[in-house]
């Protein structure tokens, strides 16, 4: 009777620890494309988010390539769903891969802080792979960019809050 109750401990103990490590994120379907219509939102915290990623300093996302094209896709928390605001971005690249088809890119997949190292690398790279997906659909050729993640292991800022999350969060696109 004693092992019975103890295997029984054992097995609740062990479904609690992965249910702590469980994320609404589903890692291995591909990433959808959001199209939302704020007209209906109230002040909810995706809201909140939204307007802090809007307030994000942008010259720290552009470079110059040819022209002075934003570099930076930003992503809501636990999520690789491309936001209908930086469609800009990726058809701005987009139309200058397909220009010179001999030019590269890198999309580096980010994340803030929070979570393990495995999972952030994981969801890194379903966000690059979404930018990259998306430059496909517009005709960019398979060999002209690259997703690659690098998780929560290069910061764009090392502060401990939601401000500095939202700038984490984030695919960069980079010259090859």
């Amino acid at each position: 009777m004693k092992k019975t109750h103890q295997a029984a401990w054992l097995a609740l103990a062990a479904s609690l620890a992965l249910a702590g490590c469980a994320s609404r994120v589903k890692l291995d379907q591909p990433p959808p494309v959001e199209s939302r219509n704020t007209a209906g939102n109230t002040g909810d915290a995706s809201q909140q988010a939204q307007s802090q990623i809007q307030g994000l300093d942008q010259s720290q996302g552009q470079q110059m390539a040819g022209s002075n094209l934003s570099r930076v896709i930003y992503f809501d928390f636990d999520s690789y769903v491309v936001k209908d605001e930086f469609r800009p971005v990726i058809e701005s690249h987009s139309a200058l891969l397909k220009a010179n088809r001999t030019k590269r890119e890198v999309a580096e997949g980010h994340t803030d802080e929070r979570g393990g190292s495995e999972y952030n690398l994981a969801l890194g790279q379903k966000r690059a792979e979404a930018v990259v997906r998306q430059m496909a659909l517009l005709g960019v050729a398979d060999n002209q960019v690259e997703a690659v993640s690098y998780g929560k292991e290069r910061p764009a800022d090392d502060g401990h809050d939601e401000a500095a999350w939202a700038k984490n969060r984030r695919v960069e696109l980079r010259d090859k």
